[in-house]
């Protein structure tokens, strides 16, 4: 079982190496071991950052940015994590590009490849940044599909560590829609030793194979992953509690129909009198006061969404650091 205390963590020339010119599709692709090498990294460059020490890790290194979907955290926390680093970030709207009128991605990831020393891409589907890196020779990072947001799970797993300490053993309950930052989230925290227990409405369940795959990683970790319709029963005793919006992008038209399928999944002083005292609220934003959580807990003495959202940047400048 890996060591969760990240002061614990080996921090030696091998996992630097295994990173180096990696792609970062899914945490499913990395090790225990790996992730907390990366937690421990960017706890590490936090610390530097807001000591005033920033050396330029990354100088004439070129991000290419694509984006398929509107973006506020990604773009930002990417845009200014590379040039703190001191390389130059490349923000390209999908639709302005050739891959945008028909232009292959076999095609385009060759030609990127020639061009920049590494791609991060907010996509509508998975497959897609599955493909970019098949045909890229260089590291492909995955900022947001239908399936996977593995860079806001290692935000989240960053502002639970700083808040915790060691995680391990911890419990997580999420609240919500059984989608991409789920996924990310539970294989992140499995990876990590927590006991995990989701909520979803019928019908909103998380990935079935996924969910098997992260029970089977928080076993080998020492954790746990459940699964329930019962908001309360996933709550009880947590330490951290997380959800997210209910409709997501591109599911609009669901609105009205996830509003009532889900109206028992709020996050409001009620359900979260069922959490220890002390537990932390998270949101990866943004957020929909009074719909999927209540200005009282959002705004509350137990929320830590903006100190997550600015752990966005740290852990996503360990990510290139390591890959780039």
């Amino acid at each position: 079982m890996v060591k969760m205390h990240l002061s614990a963590v080996n921090i030696g020339r091998n996992i630097e190496d295994q990173l180096k010119g990696r792609d970062m599709l899914t945490l499913l692709d990395y090790s225990s071991e790996e992730i907390a090498y990366l937690l421990h990294k960017a706890i590490i460059m936090k610390k530097d950052a807001q000591a005033g020490k920033m050396p330029p890790i990354l100088p004439g290194k070129t991000l290419g940015m694509i984006f398929e979907k509107h973006s506020t955290r990604t773009r930002i926390s990417f845009e200014v994590g590379m040039t703190q680093l001191g390389g130059h970030p490349m923000f390209m709207n999908a639709k302005d590009l050739q891959i945008g009128r028909g232009e292959s991605i076999y095609d385009t990831g060759n030609v990127l490849s020639e061009y920049l020393d590494g791609v991060m891409i907010r996509a509508k589907s998975h497959e897609t940044v599955q493909e970019l890196a098949k045909h890229s020779s260089i590291p492909i990072i995955n900022g947001l599909t239908d399936l996977f947001h593995p860079c806001q799970a290692l935000a989240d797993l960053l502002t639970m560590i700083e808040v915790k300490g060691s995680v391990a053993g911890k419990k997580l309950a999420y609240v919500g829609d059984g989608n991409n930052v789920a996924h990310s989230l539970v294989i992140g925290a499995a990876n990590m030793g927590m006991h995990v227990a989701v909520a979803t409405p019928v019908g909103f369940e998380f990935n079935k194979d996924l969910f098997r795959m992260a029970q089977k990683i928080a076993k080998a970790n020492g954790g746990s992953v459940m699964q329930t319709n019962n908001p309360v029963e996933a709550v009880e005793n947590a330490d951290a509690i997380y959800t997210d919006v209910w409709t997501s992008m591109g599911q609009e038209e669901e609105a009205a129909l996830r509003l009532e399928a889900f109206k028992e999944f709020q996050i409001n002083d009620k359900l979260v009198s069922h959490a220890k005292n002390d537990y932390m609220f998270l949101h990866c934003l943004p957020a929909h006061r009074e719909e999927e959580v209540t200005a009282s807990i959002i705004d509350g003495p137990n929320s830590y969404v903006f100190q997550q959202a600015g752990n966005r940047l740290h852990a996503q400048k360990a990510v290139l650091a390591a890959l780039l």
